[in-house]
C-alpha cells in the first residue's frame, strides 16, 4: 500500500506548528529592548489578549475594536474543530472497518514511543512503517482512537462554551489571536491523522467513483457490525489507555475550573472580577490552561508518539498556554492587591 500524501502533509504541518510556535518562544527570551525584544512581547501580548487581559483605553478602545472580535467567537473554535474533527473520524473509522480488520493483540504497542526516547529506532522513517501490514494497521486503528478523545474534547468544550461560561457583552480578542484559534482546531485533528488521512481518502474517493460508475442497483450492500467498529479498538495496547487516562484526568479538571470561572460571572456585573478558588486554583492563577496541557499530553501519548507533527502540535500547546498564562497571572497580581502571591502561573514550582 502507498503512502499516498501521508509523508508529505506531515512535514507541512510541523512547518506551521513551528512558525506559530517560534514567535511566542522568542518573546519569551530576554531580548533587549535595543534589538525589538520588548516590541515584540508588546505585539504578541496584544495578540494573545482576551476578555479581561484586554488592555484599552477610552482614547483608543474606538480603534483597537477594529483589529478585534467579541470573546463569544471561542464558540468557532469549536464549531470548526467539531465538524473538521467529527469528518476525519468517520471517514478513517469507516476505512479501518473496511480494510483494517481483522486486528490481533497487539504484543508491545508502545515499544515505539520508547524507542524514540531512547533513540534506538528511526520510526519517524515511513520506509519501515509501511513494511508491515499489522503495524499499520495498528496506526490506523490508533488514529481512530486518538480522534475518538479528539472528539470528546472538542463537542465538550462547545457545550462549556454555550452553557457554562459567561462572557461579558464586551469581552473582546484580538483578530490575530481569533485567526489562531481556528489554526489550532483545523490543524490539530489533521496532525492527529496526518499518518492515514491520504489512504483513507483515497479509499472513500475510491468508494464515490464506483457508486456513481456502477450505481446503487450493482453496489454490494454495506452491513455494519457495531461489534466489529469497536473490537479493534480494544485490542489497541496500553500506552493507547494510558494516554487516554491521562486525557480524562485533564478533562475530569478542567470542567471543575471552567465551572468555577463560569460560576464567578454568574449574576454579576458584567464589568466584576473577583478571585476565583477551588481545585487547581490553589496552586495556580490558570489551572484550565494547565488542566489543558494534560489533555493534550495524554493524546500524545494515546497516538503512540510515532508521527513528528503532533510533537510539534503539543510544542504549540505549551508554548501558547504558557505565554497566556503568564500574562493571566500578571493581570491577576495587578487588579488584587491581596492576590494569593504562593500561586504560580501554570505550572506549580515551575512557572
Amino acid at each position: 500500500m502507498e503512502a499516498g500524501g501521508g509523508p508529505a502533509l506531515q512535514p507541512l504541518l510541523s512547518l506551521a506548528w513551528l512558525a506559530a510556535t517560534l514567535p511566542i518562544a522568542a518573546a519569551a527570551l530576554p531580548i533587549p529592548a535595543a534589538a525589538g525584544g520588548r516590541l515584540l512581547r508588546g505585539l504578541l501580548a496584544t495578540f494573545a489578549a482576551r476578555g479581561k487581559t484586554v488592555r484599552s483605553s477610552s482614547s483608543s478602545s474606538s480603534s483597537k475594536a477594529k483589529f478585534t472580535v467579541p470573546q463569544r467567537f471561542f464558540l468557532h473554535f469549536y464549531v470548526v474543530g467539531v465538524v473538521v474533527t467529527t469528518g476525519l473520524l468517520l471517514a478513517i473509522w469507516f476505512y479501518a472497518y473496511m480494510k483494517m480488520t481483522p486486528l490481533l493483540p497487539e504484543p508491545s504497542s508502545y515499544s515505539t514511543i520508547a524507542s524514540h526516547l531512547v533513540g534506538g529506532s528511526n520510526s519517524f522513517s515511513l520506509g519501515n512503517f509501511w513494511s508491515h501490514p499489522m503495524e499499520h494497521k495498528y496506526r490506523v486503528w490508533r488514529t481512530v482512537f486518538v480522534l475518538l478523545l479528539m472528539e470528546i474534547q472538542v463537542l465538550r468544550r462547545l457545550y462549556e462554551t454555550e452553557h457554562v461560561f459567561h462572557y461579558s457583552p464586551s469581552a473582546r480578542m484580538h483578530i490575530i489571536g481569533y485567526l489562531a484559534g481556528l489554526f489550532f482546531y483545523v490543524a490539530t485533528p489533521l496532525s492527529l491523522a496526518s499518518s492515514c488521512i491520504a489512504e483513507a481518502m483515497q479509499y472513500l474517493q475510491g468508494q464515490i467513483a464506483e457508486f456513481i460508475v456502477k450505481g446503487r442497483a450493482r453496489m454490494p450492500d454495506l452491513v455494519i457490525d457495531s461489534s466489529s467498529l469497536l473490537k479493534p479498538l480494544l485490542k489497541l495496547g496500553w500506552g493507547q489507555w494510558l494516554g487516554a487516562i491521562i486525557f480524562i484526568w485533564g478533562s475530569l479538571h478542567q470542567i471543575r475550573c471552567h465551572a468555577i470561572l463560569g460560576s464567578l460571572r454568574e449574576h454579576k456585573d458584567s464589568d466584576e472580577y473577583v478571585i476565583p478558588c477551588g481545585d487547581w486554583f490553589s496552586r495556580v492563577s490558570c489551572p484550565h490552561y494547565l488542566a489543558e496541557l494534560v489533555i493534550y499530553f495524554g493524546l500524545l501519548i494515546a497516538s503512540g508518539g510515532s508521527d513528528i507533527s503532533v510533537w510539534f502540535m503539543f510544542l504549540f500547546v505549551i508554548t501558547n498556554l504558557s505565554f497566556a498564562a503568564v500574562e493571566t497571572h500578571k493581570w491577576y497580581l495587578q487588579k488584587f492587591e491581596d492576590y494569593p502571591r504562593s500561586r504560580y502561573a501554570i505550572i506549580p514550582y515551575v512557572l
